[in-house]
């Protein structure tokens, strides 16, 4: 008799009723409310969605939003690699509270972040007042809002990095600091490799969280228009003058980017696990 095959997907029981239930969950929280913007956004003529989305102010709020959450993704890239290594590879005083803050931007609202950043940044504050006398301006420009994103975003870089370097087998790097390796060349030869992956991924995280972010963004900014103003602002300012299609037009836009940064992240991480495999 010939061995039937069976489908490795119905050896696991109620596939069926939770694939159902899955698809369910994504159309009602994510597809439909996406569909449904984008269907308020086509309501405009073309020439007007074009022209709400190349206006000036649009353009410059882009600008503002996509350069602050980049190099605020790239800080958090860094010192977010940094803190995972240490909270991993060394054992100190007080090392589960620092482990605890660093989940302290997920559970603070947003607002609260922005407000206590601005207290501490403004010209008048413990830091901006420190500041002022070499002519650095923190509090209301460009590098007040990449330290508020930096704050919000990098969670994400440590959380995302330090299962990884817990699941990393220490027997690798020790063998070949024996075989002669300085730490920062079987740092960069062995482990860094291993890490490209979830490094990609906290990026991702954070520059698509700092794209939409605006609770804490928005007191600390300024809201200057062609200055500080970011996108998701402008989004509830149009929404407050009534102009629900503009508003849906820019969200559409920055979804547009935030799905194209996702996607290209995507392609990195799998060309980067290729390699890692095939090395």
């Amino acid at each position: 008799m010939a061995q039937q095959t069976r489908n490795p997907s119905r050896l696991l029981p109620g596939f069926r009723l939770t694939m159902g239930f899955t698809t369910l969950y994504l159309s009602l929280v994510v597809l439909i409310p996406l569909a449904a913007l984008a269907i308020k956004s086509a309501g405009l003529p073309p020439s007007q969605w074009w022209d709400t989305v190349t206006a000036p102010r649009v353009l410059a709020s882009y600008k503002v939003s996509l350069m602050t959450s980049f190099f605020a993704a790239v800080v958090n890239l860094a010192f977010g690699l940094l803190l995972a290594w240490v909270l991993v590879r060394y054992r100190f005083p007080g090392k589960r509270i620092v482990d605890g803050l660093v989940d302290l931007p997920f559970a603070l609202p947003t607002a609260v972040a922005g407000i206590a950043l601005t207290t501490i940044y403004a010209p008048n504050g413990w830091i901006g007042q420190l500041a002022q006398p070499f002519g650095l301006k923190i509090a209301y420009s460009p590098l007040g809002i990449t330290i508020a994103l930096i704050f919000i975003g990098l969670p994400f870089v440590v959380r995302t990095v330090q299962p990884v370097l817990q699941d990393l087998e220490s027997d690798t790097e020790e063998a070949a600091v024996l075989l002669g390796a300085y730490r920062w060349r079987s740092f960069r030869r062995v482990i860094l490799p291993q890490l490209i992956p979830a490094l990609l991924t906290g990026f991702a995280l954070a520059f698509a969280r700092g794209i939409g972010e605006y609770g804490s963004v928005v007191f600390i900014s300024g809201n200057m228009p062609m200055k500080t103003e970011i996108a998701p602002l402008l989004i509830i300012t149009k929404l407050e003058q009534y102009e629900y299609g503009q508003a849906a037009a820019i969200a559409v836009v920055l979804l547009l980017l935030s799905f194209v940064l996702l996607l290209l992240i995507n392609l990195l991480q799998r060309w980067a696990g290729r390699r890692l495999h095939s090395a």
